[in-house]
């Protein structure tokens, strides 16, 4: 399945997201041929832990960090919007700046945040991240396809329309589809690893992510000792 695509686009909210979410995911896609891009809306200017760290440069180390962790699972097309991290809304402007990128991109295959809260995982439902799907899906459906929406992306940038036929979502209430991500779970933990100011205080970070996969796995009916991410898959006519 991860082999079948060639071009992908991850959409999220904040740097390190799509690495908790989808890092095995994306270094299967990569193995597989696929080119991924990464589009983070904000650049998580209100995260870090160090008090030391001045507010002002938290947005040059999190894209920094993001870059990183992007080349250990082959992604070297990262793009980052700019929002305020914290505050974003679905509005008409991060429609139009998502339908852009998806314009640009191409993609045969796009995964996002879920746009519902899923009770049983509070932290993968933070705000932006329930904005940042929403806006996604608008983006995909019916922004991105339809040629009269945002019309200054076409008549100034010459963008023409683009139809997204399969969507990823990550943290949905109702997983249906899951990727094995056993022989990349290395990848993900040297991902989030790169994240130094958002993961340096887990002690036992692997553990914790392996736990998280391993039952993921066991929800898919995969077989012991495999791991997995899970997703909620949407195919779009």
């Amino acid at each position: 399945m991860t082999a079948a695509f060639k071009r992908a686009l991850v959409v999220t909210a904040h740097p390190d997201d799509v690495d908790f979410g989808a890092a095995g995911t994306v270094a299967s896609l990569v193995a597989g041929g696929t080119a991924v891009t990464y589009c983070v809306v904000t650049s998580g200017d209100a995260g870090g832990f160090d008090p030391a760290v001045p507010r002002s440069e938290i947005p040059r180390i999190r894209q920094e960090e993001q870059r990183a962790a992007g080349a250990v699972v082959g992604v070297t097309d990262l793009r980052f919007l700019g929002y305020i991290d914290g505050e974003l809304t679905v509005t008409h402007e991060l429609r139009r700046d998502l339908s852009r990128v998806i314009r640009q991109v191409r993609p045969e295959l796009m995964i996002i945040q879920s746009p519902e809260r899923n009770w049983a995982r509070i932290p993968a439902s933070h705000p932006d991240h329930l904005a940042t799907g929403e806006a996604s899906m608008y983006a995909i459906y019916p922004d991105a396809r339809n040629q009269f929406a945002h019309v200054s992306l076409f008549n100034d940038e010459a963008l023409e329309a683009w139809t997204v036929p399969e969507v990823w979502v990550m943290a949905a209430p109702d997983p249906d589809f899951f990727v094995d991500v056993t022989d990349f779970f290395d990848h993900k933990i040297n991902a989030l690893k790169a994240h130094v100011s958002q993961t340096a205080h887990h002690e036992d970070l692997a553990g914790f992510i392996r736990g998280w996969l391993t039952a993921s796995a066991a929800a898919a009916g995969f077989p012991e000792g495999r791991l997995a991410e899970a997703f909620k898959r949407v195919l779009i006519p």
